[in-house]
């Protein structure tokens, strides 16, 4: 599965597959770009017709922009043949994030468009094919009020990235907490 926040080099070479054997993060070359699929279900197309088809929702790797494409299950699809190399995350400049290939040193840079929600989860230094949690410092964090620890009571806060996540009544500002990558959940004080 095709990471964001790693290189992909694209060789003009493709595999012409069924749409229902192109799963999730599945790249797909169409109309001479490269596309990510992100989502994709089956379905019939319509009251008295047996057709199955295939609909599915489509990245575009190099801006982000996204698009719904249905295919009969009989059409043909061109899965591309990518490289993916490790890269590290160094920094963000506003909208631009930039990342360093291991093996090469070479810079990349990937608008935050095209990298989705996962630019929320990159923090400086870190290897870059994405862990499944990933330990962020709150700077903001609503207040908790004394008593309010009944059941599962959760508040909002905000990490050093930019992201708002809920979490337990004790979290304070300045704590480091852990947060799955896949959820966008909070899943511990560090």
């Amino acid at each position: 599965m095709l990471d964001w926040t790693r290189f992909t080099f694209w060789r003009c070479m493709a595999t012409n597959i069924s749409p229902l054997d192109a799963g999730r993060g599945t790249i797909l070359e169409i109309d001479g770009g490269l596309w990510t699929v992100l989502d994709y279900q089956g379905f019939k197309a319509g009251k008295g017709n047996s057709e199955a088809r295939v609909r599915m929702k489509l990245r575009d790797v190099r801006t982000g922009n996204t698009r719904d494409i249905v295919y009969r299950t009989d059409d043909k699809v061109a899965r591309a043949d990518v490289e993916n190399r490790t890269a590290q995350f160094t920094y963000n400049d506003g909208d631009l994030y930039h990342f360093m290939d291991a093996e090469t040193y070479d810079e990349k840079i990937m608008s935050r468009n095209a990298l989705g929600d996962t630019a929320r989860y990159l923090v400086d230094g870190i290897p870059v094919q994405l862990p499944v949690t990933v330990e962020m410092k709150v700077t903001r964090a609503e207040p908790g009020f004394k008593g309010d620890t009944a059941g599962a009571a959760t508040k909002k806060a905000v990490t050093h990235t930019g992201l708002t996540i809920d979490v337990p009544m004790f979290i304070n500002e300045g704590d480091t907490v852990k947060v799955d990558t896949r959820s966008g959940l909070y899943v511990s004080r560090i």
